[in-house]
């Protein structure tokens, strides 16, 4: 068999180019620490590295949002923690207050000491970030959420929204408290009926509860619970509506039996007088903050706060003041679950991220001593083709004749 001189030429150019690719993909390894750099160093790994790769990357967002996340939960928590401890001393103030021993004076003093600790109260709720917004505010985060109003009640100005952060594939967690779950809307402690007394009030007693019990015969409006007498020195109860309109009359009057108006039941503790009066209207819910500004009113307003009305003001807004510190721990509870949420979470993603370096370094990490040899044995080779092409190829007929 003939072989042309191109023939001969092709074949050995072939065979160096075959040895210096191969020196080259191995030298390129050995650069980058990895065994596979291009899908054509082996197609299969590369996916799966592909693969790996964006699962990391999906890891590292969510472990990204869980910091995001535990960063503002863990400020809401804290806030929330500050403000409960500030509402149980504001509570041991007024414990104070309600002493009969005291004089205006003291009280006043006590007043003043509530009211610097309740505007150190709406600063907590007013708390921003560390990126200049309003962690109560729901989502309206650009305005202070909580603000007095001409009427020097607190009024909340955020929304109700939920932020929310995903911290795994279909998992989310809330990320945010707003204010009005945390300030405004505790449960009224007598139910769904809020009492005013009447400051004439001679009898020693207070309203525990008024829910409504039947709401289909529940009638919505303001009545008025007034004691009279029957002619014969026996105490009735009439009740009326917001238009004066007699509703119901209780005679004789027990106070040991609740009372029963328009599908709402009322149940007083102690005696009232015969001239005594009170009203109820529809209070749902509480705000902590318009119960202290009462409580410091009552405080503020000479002797009111010894006076029967008083102390029977005093005692539904101390009940009051529970309910709102119960619903500022309830939200502090879910605070406290959702860290506990984003531990484990982020302890998960930890492992997952583990696992997959671990499948990664397998795929595409180069085994540095065994890529030297090899690229020793492939330059060895090259060499070798490149020494014996030359000799080749500078051989010549014309040497023989």
């Amino acid at each position: 068999m003939r072989i042309s001189t191109g023939q001969m030429f092709q074949q050995n150019t072939n065979s160096i180019l075959e040895k210096q690719s191969a020196t080259n993909t191995i030298m390129a390894q050995i650069s980058s620490g990895k065994k596979v750099n291009t899908a054509g160093d082996d197609p299969v790994a590369a996916i799966g590295i592909d693969n790996l790769k964006q699962k990391n990357a999906l890891v590292d967002q969510f472990v990204k949002n869980i910091d995001y996340a535990t960063n503002h939960i863990q400020q809401a928590e804290s806030q929330l923690g500050q403000a409960d401890t500030l509402a149980g001393s504001m509570k041991e103030s007024m414990l104070r207050g309600i002493n009969g021993s005291m004089t205006s004076a003291e009280r006043q003093v006590i007043a003043d000491d509530m009211r610097q600790s309740l505007e150190q109260l709406m600063s907590i709720a007013n708390t921003k970030d560390e990126s200049g917004n309003y962690i109560f505010a729901g989502n309206k985060t650009n305005s202070a959420p909580f603000a007095f109003d001409n009427n020097g009640d607190v009024v909340y100005s955020g929304d109700a929204g939920i932020r929310k952060s995903n911290i795994a594939q279909g998992v989310q967690v809330n990320t945010n408290t707003p204010g009005d779950a945390a300030f405004m809307n505790a449960p009224n402690a007598m139910g769904d009926y809020g009492v005013n007394y009447s400051s004439t009030q001679q009898g020693d007693f207070v309203v525990t509860s008024a829910k409504i019990t039947n709401l289909a015969t529940h009638i919505p409006d303001t009545y008025s619970f007034n004691f009279v007498d029957d002619g014969t020195g026996v105490m009735n109860l009439e009740v009326r509506d917001s238009a004066a309109t007699l509703v119901t009359t209780v005679a004789p009057f027990d106070a040991s039996l609740p009372v029963n108006v328009n599908g709402i039941e009322i149940q007083l503790d102690g005696e009232p007088a015969i001239g005594d009066t009170f009203t109820i209207n529809e209070v749902a819910q509480v705000s902590i903050f318009d119960t202290f500004s009462k409580a410091i009113a009552l405080f503020e307003s000479g002797n009111d706060a010894q006076t029967p009305a008083g102390q029977s003001e005093l005692a539904q807004l101390l009940n009051n003041i529970d309910s709102g510190v119960n619903q500022m721990s309830q939200q502090r509870s879910l605070t406290g679950n959702s860290l506990k949420v984003l531990q484990q979470y982020s302890d998960n993603h930890t492992d997952e991220k583990l696992i997959n370096t671990s499948a990664l370094s397998k795929l595409e990490d180069l085994d540095l001593a065994s890529a030297i040899t090899e690229f020793e044995k492939q330059q060895l080779a090259l060499n070798a083709a490149s020494s014996l092409f030359s000799k080749v190829s500078s051989t010549s007929l014309f040497d023989y004749i």
